[in-house]
Parts: structure tokens; sequence; C-alpha cells
């Protein structure tokens, strides 16, 4: 039967919505236990808001005549897409840039190297609260940033890194988790 009470929004947890890792981290494993102190968070996400694009490629094997008698999978890319909005950030400028190629900080200055160095597959972990306070995390245990949009410096709009994450297959092939729980009884994800 329907119900309007599964009906949802997502809103950014309080604190950040979005932490990176390197791979080996311990991953969580449901939506409420404090993440490892090896998360980074990497600040404000724009409006937009984060957008996950999980949809087979696929082709019809049509019979003469026209039918559709198959469908054959090519692929599933699984990609994230969320725009990066703290430019001033030393984790966020490490996530669009690369570990090594940002060095200092705002009080010494910081030096950033653009380059054409790969970029490293690492953890990403996405946090938000659905409607009456339940918490939902994604966790994507292994991928890679595969797009930066162009970077627009005007008076109008924040500085942002419009940034696309690639989700490969871990150990048991999953590109990523979803975990959703009730908060505790103090109404506080364990751990904090």
């Amino acid at each position: 039967m329907s119900d309007t009470q599964n009906v949802s929004v997502a809103k950014p947890k309080i604190g950040g919505a979005a932490y990176s890792a390197p791979l080996g981290t311990v991953l969580p494993t449901d939506s409420i236990t404090k993440l490892d102190a090896s998360y980074k968070a990497l600040g404000y996400i724009s409006e937009d808001g984060l957008t996950n694009t999980n949809s087979p490629d696929s082709d019809s094997i049509k019979a003469w005549g026209g039918d559709t008698v198959s469908v054959v999978q090519k692929g599933k890319e699984d990609t994230f897409q969320y725009t990066l909005i703290e430019s001033m950030n030393i984790d966020v400028l490490k996530e669009v840039y690369g570990e090594k190629n940002v060095t200092g900080d705002m009080e010494s200055g910081i030096k950033i190297v653009a380059n054409s160095d790969e970029y490293e597959p690492h953890i990403l972990v996405f946090d938000m609260v659905l409607k009456g306070g339940i918490f939902k995390r994604i966790v994507i245990p292994n991928g890679t940033i595969s797009e930066i949009g162009d970077i627009s410096y005007t008076d109008e709009d924040a500085v942002g890194f419009e940034t696309t994450f690639t989700a490969s297959p871990d150990k048991t092939g999953a590109n990523h988790y979803e975990y959703i729980n009730k908060p505790t009884a103090s109404g506080e994800a364990k751990g904090e």
C-alpha cells in the first residue's frame, strides 16, 4: 500500500555532507556511526546537491520484423556529480588538484600545482538527513574523480568545482553502498 511517510527529500547533514579518505580506511557500515578521523570533510556542496547516475548501458536485440527479443547490458557506470564550493578549504583543494599538488595553509599561503597527474582512487562518503530526521549515508569504497567542470570566477556565483566521481567495484563487486537508519534515542548519530 502507498504511504506518504515514505516520500522524502534529502538535506546535508549538519557539520558536513561529503567526506574523502584514502583507500584502506575503515568503511562505515551504517549511517549513524561517527566516521573515522581519517575522513576529511569537503565542506559545502552547491544548492544542486548530489546526483547519482547509475543506469545500465544496453542494446536491444531485434528480430526480423522489429520485435525486441532481448536486451544486452554492455556496462553500468556508477557516477556521482556534485559541486564543492569551499574553494579555500585545503581538503577541497587537495581533492580537486591532488594531495601532493597542494601545499601550505591559509596562514603561510597555499600553493597549487595544476598538472596532468592521474587522480588517485579513494573513498568518498555522503551523509544526509531525510524526512523525519532519518540518516542516510552513501559509501563509495573505491572511486576516482573522472571529471572536473569549468571553474568560473565571477562576482555573482561562488567559485566551485563541479566534480564527477566514478565508482569502481570493490572486492565484492559492489560500486557503492547505501545505509538508512533512525537516529539514536538522543537524536544524534552514534559516536558524536
